[in-house]
This record gives C-alpha cells, structure tokens and sequence, in this order.
C-alpha cells in the first residue's frame, strides 16, 4: 500500500480521511500507558469498519479453543487480552441529525499523533443537511501520571447556522472480542449508577473473575463557562449514559470535557472498586484538562530524555525510530512484574495480547538501556513467577523433569493452539535462558544469578536433557521433531539453532553454579538441596556439551538450518516473481513448508545472540547463503538482519532492513496494520539503531562501540544507561562523540581503544 502518513520528526500525521484506511489508523494512532490502551476509534458514533478496542493491562480470559482436529497436550483455552468498556463514547445529534463520518462529507481532516506530549489530535469539517457545516477538534489520552485516568476534549464549532446539539456521553461494557472463538461476549453485568454529570458502569469477565469498573464525569463549556445542563440518565444493561441538549450558535464553539476512571480488582479490592475509581475521578476533574494535559507532556519529556534517538538528515527514519519508542514507552511502564509486553501492545487483538518469546530476545535490551534496573529485572521476574507453571507444562507433554515454559501465555499455562508451535518450537525456553544471562552481562548484577536465575536455568536445563537423544551409532545427541524460529519449516530434525542454544544453556547453568560455588558456597549448597540436583545430571550436561550434533556443510562453509535444508530446490526471493508475495497471502501452507524460503533469523538468530562465539568470516558465510532466500515475515526478522549487517560492513542491507524495521507499521510494509502494531519488534527497530549502527555491545564487563553511519544520515544519537551512568553517544560522519551526563566514571571501548570517560565530560573519537 503506498504510504499516506505525513513524514514528521515528533508527530504522526494523516490528512483527509479514506474509510478504506480507518482501521490500520486505528492501530498506528492508538494511545496507551502501560495500564491501560485505547484504538484510534473514533468518540462519535461511527458505522464504517472499525474495530472498537480499549484494552486493561493484565485483564484477560480463557476463550475456549478451537482446533479442528484435538491432539493430547493441546491447551484447553487460548488467553486473549480482554476488549473492555468503551468510555470514549460520545453520540453528537446536531438538529436531530447524528454525527457519523461514514454518512457525511467530510473535508479538512486531519488527525495527529504527538509523541513529543502523549495525544492524539483530530480535525474535520463535516456538512449536514441542507448545507449546515461544523468544525470538529477532539484531544484525548491516556495519562502516565494518574494512570487510571483516561481525558477527552471535544469541541463543536458551527460555521453557518446556529441550532441544538444534543450529547450522549456514555459507557458501553457490552463489548465482545473481533477474534472469539465461538462469537462469544465475555463479559457480565456488575452494577451500574447514575448521578447527576458521573456514570458508572462495573462488570466482570464470565471467568476467572476479573472485575472492571469504569466512571467518567462529563462538563459541557461555552464561553468559558461550563453550562449548567440537566441530564437525561439512560441505564441499561453494561451500560450507563448522560444526555445533555445545548445551544448552539453560529461560530461560537461549545466543548465536551469527559474525564474517565478505569479500575480493575487486579489492584483494588473488588468491593472498593467503585470508591477507588470515584476518587481517582475527583483528582483528575478537580485538575481539570489542561493540568492533566500539562502533566503528560513534562511526563513524556521525562521519558524521551531516556530513550530518544536523533537521526538528522533523514526525517523517514527519525519519524519511524521515535513512533516505535513512543509505542514501547505506552506499553510496558515495568512497575509491575505482573505484567509483560504482547506482540501487539494496546493496539490490537491478533495475538490475544499474551506472552511470546518476543519479550527476552527483542524487548528486554530496549528496557535494559533506556530504564531503571528494576524495570528490567521485572521482565526476568514474571518468568520466575511462572517456574511452577512451565514444570507443569512440561509433565503434561510427558516430560519427567525440567519445565518447558509457554511459547504464548498469560498466567504461565500454554495458551497456543497450533501442534506445530505448542509442542514443537521448543526454542522459546532458550530464549529465557539467554534473558538472564543479556540481563547480568549488561547491568553486572549477578546476584539476580543466586536470587532467582539458577532455579530458572537449572530447570530450562533438564528439560533440554530430556528433549534430546542420543545415537549410539553416530555416538552425539540429537533433537528431533522440532520448529525452529523459521516457521516455515515445521516438524524438522535437528534445527541447528534449537540444538545450539540448548547446548549453550547447559553450559550457561553449569558455568552459573560453578560462579555460586566459588562465591558464596552456603547459598550454593541451598540451591543444590532445593532443586535436588544431582552430580549424574551435571555429568549428563556435561556429556551433551561434548556430544551434541550440528548440521554443518563443510563445503558451503555454513550450518544446516535442519538436516534436509540443502535436500531442498535452493533459489533466492530474488528469484520469484513479486506476485507471489507475501509467501503468506499467496502459498498454500504446504507450498510453503517444501520451499527454501525463510521467514525469520533462524541459524542467523544463534549468530546474533552467542556473536561472540563465532568468528567474523563464519557470521559472513552464514549471512550470505541465508538471508537471499528470506522473505522476512515475520516482523521480527528485519532488526535481526539490520544488525549482523552493519557488523559485516553491508551498509546498504543494513540501511534496507532497518528502514523495513522503523516503518514496518507506518507503511504497513506486511499489509497487516489493521490488526494493531507489530509492538514487539519494534524493540527490534531500537537494537538495529543501537546494536546495529551504534556497534554496541557489554564484552568483559566494558561498554564497547563499534559505530558507523549510513550514507543518508548526517549523523545520530542514541542515549542509553550503563550501570549507574547515563550516556549519549553520537555519531556523524567524521566523529563518535560520547557525553557522560552523570558523575558515575565508565570504562568504554570504541573502535578497539579503551577509554574511561570520567563523570559529567564528553570524549571525541574520529572515525
């Protein structure tokens, strides 16, 4: 689709409004905080396509699944990020005629998204009946200072006529998921009130109990005054609304304030819940918009100082780099370990907004450098907290030990319904693995290893200890019947990836106990007691490591995604005709899985996790061969890709891949926006800049840069945290520039010299 999104630095911006388009601007202009998200639906009634969805951090159901043919170990429900009251809801009737941008004409329309501030801005003219016009200005967001409060300002000017306007401000709790299963609506009635200008609407989700009240106060100004209206209350079932009739007078605007509470019993006692968001609702009426609005802007530049990128002289990629942070800032806010971050974020459904892997490979070092410790180790900790049920997971599919955690999840159960992902892409538990070690190597806090780490690596690895075999007649271990990170491929043998990060979390574990043994052997001897570990299996872990087969062609220099790859008809995407791309939207599945083409990093995601294992003319043969034939898919791979290519010097692959990266959703590059953001590898557009550009890397407890820029840039910078200290590091043609803003003295390599750079000074390197 050709892109329709003004380029901006600070804003996303779209002019004229094209119904076809409505439901990807849905996704790309969607508001969040990390409690609570909101689509860019619309406040006034609105029948066209659109996808009416305000989603609660954390609130979720078991939607019953549905497979057409039941294998054992299947999962009994998928979990979905609950679609929740809508309390944007506002219903305009100007003259006895209803507002609604799908039957009027409309001109001037424009809609802004300021990531600078926290908003979404829309604009429009609209024309009634008989020639009537009226100009429409509506404000809102989600506040990150009062995190429960939800702020809408809604202006209605008449350019030709004066008249009535009637407004309905309201609650809908009658509200159903697009991707149900069964068409099923999850949520029951609670209790409902009125009382003058607040409403209330509270329901509960028809299992597992999650209670959710919403309360909104609505004021009606003109002239500077708020209008004392009497309203006419309307309740019914899930649903509460107060209707105001006001004058209208020709180019004099009236404006609708509605202020909204959200509540959850996740962090209230169910029975307080309607107190609890009254009072919430009190602070931000008693603030009133503006205030509320100034709060989020100082809150946003708070947030930027941490995690902005510059890029100068190239305003495509600065507009997609800041929408991506923007987009991971509303997310995941860390404040509580609950919570993890869904492949969509606040923006959509597919997915069911649960757990992926996404999190420990492409998020967490976006947390890592750009927050508070804390922020990060709380990824680690939800985890943690779902040991228990990733040991379950792993006995249900017949393991005796070990624990095989999800691969989608909310509570810590399996929640995915396809055989080829639950049972098979076992490479997930690697990923967890890895976290810990990409949290401990980057922040050097090692005492997560004893607090936490060990009990998760120790079980990770006796489940890799079961999942493989051994063949006496080739005397190594094998791991059969898996699904790599290509999932092109399913149900392959000895997927070099999956094998290799497997081997490597044995070596991980058995290198962490032995860190525990020579430093504190108490604490040591507790966790060999309370897992009963037992030196026959370390014996085992041991043997593994020596043994373990992986597919290799020496002749091609490279390893074997699986051991049948090079059986297959070799050609590169290059070679296809476009029509028969996305592979997805164009081949059968079973088309699919016989070709060579790849979806994502596979042998190339074990390059780019264990880099430092392997030489730079190995990373190169593999790069080569694999990534000619990768369609790249999935959105994940690009970042991936972007990285390993500015390490090998191919600036312009690494310029293509970032750029498909940053703008994957502004130009819906996957002709899939319309769905939500693809918010996880948008982590993934923040390591290409960063990891990739940037070079930077933690070897040997030092912060290392090996930076270079693309011929399209001027030049850039990225701000990261290192372990007390806070650094922005610069880039332009001729020089790398790092200014220590803290008092904090760091240790840095750049391009192969050490350096320390003493609190508050600034060191320039030429390049």
């Amino acid at each position: 689709m050709k892109p329709y999104l003004k380029e901006n630095e600070w804003s996303i911006i779209e002019e004229g409004f094209d119904p076809a388009k409505h439901e990807i601007s849905e996704s790309i202009f969607s508001i969040g905080n990390g409690h609570m998200g909101q689509r860019a639906n619309f406040e006034e009634t609105y029948t066209g396509s659109s996808l009416q969805g305000s989603y609660m951090a954390g609130v979720y159901y078991p939607d019953k699944t549905r497979v057409g043919w039941w294998k054992n170990g299947y999962p009994e429900y998928f979990a979905k990020v609950l679609n929740s009251t809508n309390w944007i809801g506002l219903r305009i009737v100007i003259d006895g005629e209803e507002l609604d941008l799908n039957e009027l004409i409309v001109s001037d329309f424009v809609r802004e998204l300021n990531m600078r501030e926290g908003y979404l801005k829309r604009s429009f003219k609209a024309e009634l009946t008989q020639g009537r016009q009226i100009r429409v200005t509506a404000t809102r967001f989600v506040s990150i200072v009062q995190k429960e409060i939800g702020a809408i300002k809604y202006e209605v000017k008449p350019l030709n006529f004066s008249g009535t306007m009637e407004v309905t401000s309201y609650l809908d709790g009658d509200i159903k998921n697009t991707d149900a299963n069964y068409d099923e609506k999850f949520w029951d009635p609670v209790n409902t009130y009125l009382k003058e200008n607040r409403a209330s609407v509270t329901v509960k989700t028809k299992k597992l109990d999650f209670h959710f009240c919403s309360t909104m106060e609505t004021h009606i100004v003109k002239n500077g005054e708020v209008l004392d209206l009497e309203g006419i209350g309307k309740e019914g079932v899930k649903y509460a609304g107060v209707k105001y009739k006001a004058p209208l007078t020709e180019n004099e605007s009236i404006t609708v304030y509605k202020y909204a509470a959200n509540v959850t019993n996740r962090d209230h006692d169910t029975e307080q819940l309607e107190t609890v968001s009254s009072k919430e609702l009190n602070k931000a009426v008693e603030k009133g918009f503006n205030q509320l609005l100034s709060e989020q802007a100082d809150a946003w530049k708070e947030k930027w100082l941490d995690s902005d990128i510059v890029i100068k002289g190239d305003v495509a990629a600065q507009q997609g780099i800041r929408f991506n942070i923007f987009q991971l800032n509303q997310t995941y806010s860390g404040e509580d370990a609950r919570l993890n971050i869904g492949p969509k974020g606040f923006t959509g459904e597919k997915y069911g907004g649960s757990t992926y892997w996404d999190t420990e490979a492409y998020c967490l070092p976006f947390y890592l450098a750009t927050a508070e410790e804390r922020i990060p180790k709380n990824l680690l900790i939800y985890r943690h907290n779902h040991l228990e049920k990733a040991r379950e997971n792993a006995r249900k599919l017949g393991f005796e030990k070990g624990a095989l955690y999800p691969m989608v999840t909310m509570n810590g159960e399996e929640s995915h319904n396809e055989w080829e992902i639950t049972f098979e892409e076992i490479h997930r538990n690697g990923a967890i693995a890895y976290a810990i070690y990409n949290y401990v190597n980057y922040t050097g806090d090692k005492s997560y290893l004893g607090e936490y780490g060990i009990e998760v690596l120790a079980e990770i690895s006796r489940f890799w200890e079961e999942r493989v075999h051994f063949v006496p007649r080739k005397g190594v271990y094998m791991m059969l019947g898996v699904t790599g990170p290509n999932e092109y491929e399913n149900n392959v043998n000895n997927n070099w990836y999956t094998n290799r990060i497997a081997s490597w979390t044995l070596e991980y574990t058995l290198y962490v106990l032995d860190y525990l043994k020579d430093t504190n052997e108490g604490l040591y001897n507790e966790w060999i007691d309370k897992l009963k570990l037992q030196e026959e299996e370390m014996k085992k872990w041991v043997d593994i490591i020596d043994k373990m087969y992986y597919p290799e062609d020496k002749e091609e220099g490279v390893f074997l995604q699986q051991d049948g790859f090079l059986d297959k008809k070799l050609m590169t995407v290059n070679d296809l005709d476009s029509r028969h791309l996305p592979l997805n939207q164009n081949w059968s599945w079973d088309r699919i899985l016989r070709s060579c083409f790849i979806k994502q990093a596979d042998v190339l995601q074990g390059l780019f996790f264990l880099n430092h294992e392997f030489d730079i003319e190995t990373k190169k043969r593999n790069f080569d061969f694999y990534e000619p034939m990768t369609v790249h898919e999935s959105s994940l791979s690009p970042c991936v890709h972007s990285i390993l290519a500015c390490e090998l010097g191919y600036k312009e692959k690494a310029y293509e891949m970032y750029l498909r990266t940053a703008r994957l959703d502004l130009d819906n590059y996957n002709n899939d926006t319309e769905d939500g953001c693809h918010t996880t590898s948008m982590a993934g557009t923040w390591m290409s800049v960063v990891q990739g550009f940037g070079g930077m890397k933690v070897v040997n407890d030092q912060l290392v840069l090996n930076p270079f820029i693309p011929g399209q840039w001027d030049s850039f910078s990225f701000k990261i945290r290192f372990r007390g200290a806070r650094l922005m590091i610069h880039v332009d043609q001729t020089n790398v520039i790092v200014t220590n803003e803290t008092d904090k003295p760091v240790d840095i390599v750049i391009l192969g010299d050490k350096y320390n750079l003493k609190g508050v000074s600034e060191l320039k390197v030429s390049h």
